[in-house]
């Protein structure tokens, strides 16, 4: 099977998938860029910043960065990501399959209508859901209207999680045509070495001056209105269990404001810069508990299957994607995005006594339902039948994408 990916640029979530895909002896894969390749430190619209990953990124995959010539690149925006040579590349390369990654820039959505006019079988994969509310007026019945349209072109979708394919069912997609694809993380990169991790935050922690009988909930991500980080600091501060602490991890345009909390109230808070990939297995075993108290925007989490893979329960709002799919009261809680009496509720019940030690062991093996394994068995099976019903169409023959008209 010859698999051919469309994707803005290597995404830290994404590279153990591709390599796992490249050393498959039933596969032959190619990756296409349409932003950028990695190589150099981007600007990170949400941590405020520019980021390089400290990890491999373009290493045990082919791949070929397609000319961008937009002026703004990036994915922040629909001209973001112009690439007159994309479709001629993908289809020069003769795929059975290719998989486009979101179809809101004005390439991706191109290649998905000029392969399905060429009967080339796509396989659309994105993590949007409707846990926001459901578009409504006029702009939502454009939008409707629109993404039926543009989803009656792939042959089919890789659903991550239910609210992904909820999402895909009201635009129109038929459930035939739904692939369940779980959104997964590299599970092992995290969870091993276990002693040796652990022993890393322990002695972080101290270094940090917080005692180890303290509790101690963290917050890793992007200092942005969307995760909501002052209003999980005012819920702290609230709470009659005085022995927590909550340590914020990360970059953005909430960093005053954060800082100026931590600074007025030090025996409650500590604010640490943003830390690269490889520290991150360390970064979670820092907390006792991991909180994700999102209000919107929340695609699907994968913090929180970090998190998980570190051993370390979580505690989400309902309107993170992966919460209906990755949450259960095993290795975490899931209350609603705008109670937050019920957020206090559960911090206190959570950081009394020994619950959270109880729950590790749930925690870090239920990450292993989400590992890219799993991906990478679901995605071959997607690809089979999406050159299945290519071959279908095509009278039984192989679709030659470099012919097809």
């Amino acid at each position: 099977m010859r698999l051919a990916l469309g994707v803005s640029h290597p995404i830290q979530y994404f590279v153990p998938l591709y390599r796992r895909l490249a050393r498959r002896s039933d596969m032959i894969l190619k990756v296409f860029f349409t932003w950028h390749a990695g190589q150099a430190a981007v600007e990170d619209r949400g941590f405020k910043q520019a980021v390089a990953w400290d990890i491999p990124m373009t290493e045990g995959y082919p791949f070929e960065l397609v000319p961008n010539i937009s002026h703004r690149p990036g994915t922040h925006r629909f001209l973001g990501l112009r690439n007159p040579a994309l479709v001629e590349r993908v289809t020069a390369w003769k795929p059975d399959v290719v998989q486009v990654t979101g179809w809101a820039w004005l390439s991706h959505l191109q290649t998905l209508h000029a392969l399905q006019r060429r009967g080339v079988p796509t396989l659309f994969r994105g993590d949007s859901h409707l846990l926001d509310g459901k578009p409504s007026g006029m702009h939502g019945r454009i939008k409707r209207r629109l993404l039926q349209r543009v989803f009656s072109w792939p042959a089919g979708f890789l659903a991550v999680g239910s609210a992904n394919a909820e999402y895909y069912k009201y635009f129109g997609v038929d459930a035939s045509r739904l692939y369940p694809c779980v959104h997964s993380i590299d599970v092992e990169r995290f969870a091993e070495p276990a002693d040796a991790l652990e022993q890393q935050a322990r002695d972080w922690r101290a270094r940090l001056e917080i005692r180890s009988e303290q509790k101690v909930l963290l917050f890793a991500g992007k200092f942005e209105a969307k995760k909501r980080p002052v209003d999980l600091m005012e819920a702290v501060l609230r709470l009659p269990v005085e022995n927590v602490m909550l340590v914020l991890v990360g970059a953005g345009e909430l960093q005053a404001e954060i800082d100026r909390i931590a600074a007025a109230h030090p025996q409650r808070f500590r604010v640490l810069p943003f830390q690269n990939q490889s520290r991150m297995p360390i970064v979670y075993r820092l907390g006792d508990l991991v909180v994700l108290f999102s209000g919107y925007g929340e695609t699907w989490g994968l913090a929180v299957n970090e998190a998980l893979a570190c051993g370390r329960p979580v505690l989400v709002s309902d309107r993170v994607g992966c919460a209906a799919d990755v949450v259960d009261r095993s290795c975490g809680r899931v209350i609603a995005w705008n109670d937050f009496v019920a957020l206090e509720r559960a911090l206190t019940e959570l950081m009394s006594g020994d619950v959270l030690l109880g729950m590790r062991r749930a925690a870090a093996e239920r990450a292993w339902r989400f590992d890219v394994g799993v991906t990478e068995a679901q995605l071959v099976q997607a690809v089979k039948k999406a050159r299945t019903l290519g071959y279908a169409q095509n009278g039984g023959a192989p679709v030659d994408a470099h012919q097809a008209r």
